[in-house]
């Protein structure tokens, strides 16, 4: 199963008045783990100066954004990357609005809701005490978040990749997602809970392999397709 966690950021709060989005960017999960696979890009807002409240959140300035592309330089890449996937996003009205609102300005077909995930209404449904902002939730769960000193779409989309795993109450089927060490539940908090370790007794014979050589040629085929980034490369 495939998933894009989305994160933007953009000249201001309002895309109906005239703010620009200025910055996508994307990671790919397959069955809830990141693959490594990732779509980033800044953009220019033409004549659209970002907002200094703006700037103060995400550090994107307007002189640094006046040599970036334009959206539809890049609009190719980021709907082919996209597909035609689940996108999970915190607060999705917001960021499906700033992209809805450059795709009607090149005429291209906008994104439905159907297919996106708000993690944010998910995030209400199963804490309706609150807060449940991206910085909270990951406090909720343990997650380290000391690289988010500001807010930028590819690092809030690897935050909330986790906080969605957890949302869901999947972590055991992320493998490496937290990275090493463990920085959510799974950390130091678990091993304290865990039972005295005991060494395991061993078979005077051991088992024959279940994969045979068939097997892991079709797995190492399967593998090259994913990329250089790819999660399953640590495990090599």
């Amino acid at each position: 199963m495939r998933e894009i966690v989305l994160d933007t950021e953009t000249t201001g709060l309002d895309a109906r008045k005239g703010d620009r989005l200025i910055e996508i960017g994307c990671i790919e999960l397959v069955n809830r783990v990141p693959t490594g696979v990732e779509f980033h890009a800044f953009l220019c807002p033409e004549d659209r100066p970002v907002h200094p409240d703006a700037e103060r959140i995400h550090g994107l300035s307007t002189a640094f954004l006046k040599d970036k592309p334009l959206f539809p330089a890049i609009v190719e890449g980021f709907l082919d990357f996209i597909g035609a996937d689940t996108l999970v996003i915190h607060n999705a009205n917001f960021d499906i609005g700033f992209i809805n609102m450059e795709l009607e300005r090149i005429g291209a077909a906008t994104i439905g809701m159907d297919r996106v995930l708000d993690t944010l209404a998910l995030a209400r449904r199963k804490h309706p005490a609150g807060p449940n902002t991206l910085d909270a939730l990951c406090k909720r769960y343990g997650i380290d978040a000391t690289k988010r000193t500001k807010h930028g779409a590819i690092v809030d989309s690897l935050l909330l990749a986790q906080v969605y795993v957890e949302l869901l109450g999947e972590r055991q089927a992320t493998l490496g997602l937290t990275g090493n060490g463990g920085t959510g539940t799974g950390g130091d908090a678990a091993k304290s809970r865990s039972p005295a370790k005991r060494k395991a007794k061993q078979r005077p014979t051991p088992l024959s392999p279940r994969i045979g050589p068939a097997e892991s040629v079709e797995h190492q085929a399967f593998v090259t397709t994913l990329g250089e980034n790819a999660i399953w490369k640590r495990y090599q």
